[in-house]
């Protein structure tokens, strides 16, 4: 179960199914801390009880919220390319993607839905070599994150 656009979509209208999902053990992701802020964060955290966060990449401009997010397990989805396409951030420097990395969050690296950012994950990793200096290392410990955080059985993981 995933919610969409959380500054354009309130999240009164999900509460009730993410409620049900929950009491009937259904894992959830939520979008949150993107257009809406952090304060988003907490919102969806609050009502929705997501296993991951869709997207997050404001939860940064809240050290308390990167403290929960962190000690709660709780997984971002992030998406560098996206976040510049939906006016979130100026520009890719912008990102606190390394930020939410640095501060041990789990996080990975996403394309988004390709309706709406056409790049593949290859060219996200790219932009981030680029930017921040990331190497090999830093992408497979999101990609581990990513596996861990998955909703596939362990079998499958």
């Amino acid at each position: 179960m995933h919610s969409a656009d959380e500054a354009g979509i309130p999240i009164d209208n999900h509460i009730k199914a993410f409620c049900f999902a929950k009491d009937n053990d259904i894992k959830c992701a939520a979008n949150a801390a993107e257009a809406k802020g952090p304060e988003s964060a907490w919102e969806t955290i609050e009502n929705i009880y997501p296993l991951r966060i869709g997207h997050g990449v404001r939860s940064a401009e809240d050290v308390e919220l990167l403290i929960f997010l962190k000690e709660n397990k709780i997984h971002l989805k992030v998406c560098p390319t996206s976040n510049i396409q939906v006016n979130v951030f100026d520009e890719i420097e912008d990102n606190c993607v390394d930020n939410i990395f640095n501060f041990g969050i789990s996080r990975s690296i996403n394309s988004d839905t390709r309706t709406i950012s056409n790049v593949t994950l290859e060219k996200e990793y790219q932009l981030l070599t680029k930017i921040y200096n990331w190497e090999k290392d830093h992408f497979k410990k999101c990609d581990l994150e990513a596996i861990e955080h998955s909703f596939a059985t362990e079998e499958v993981k």
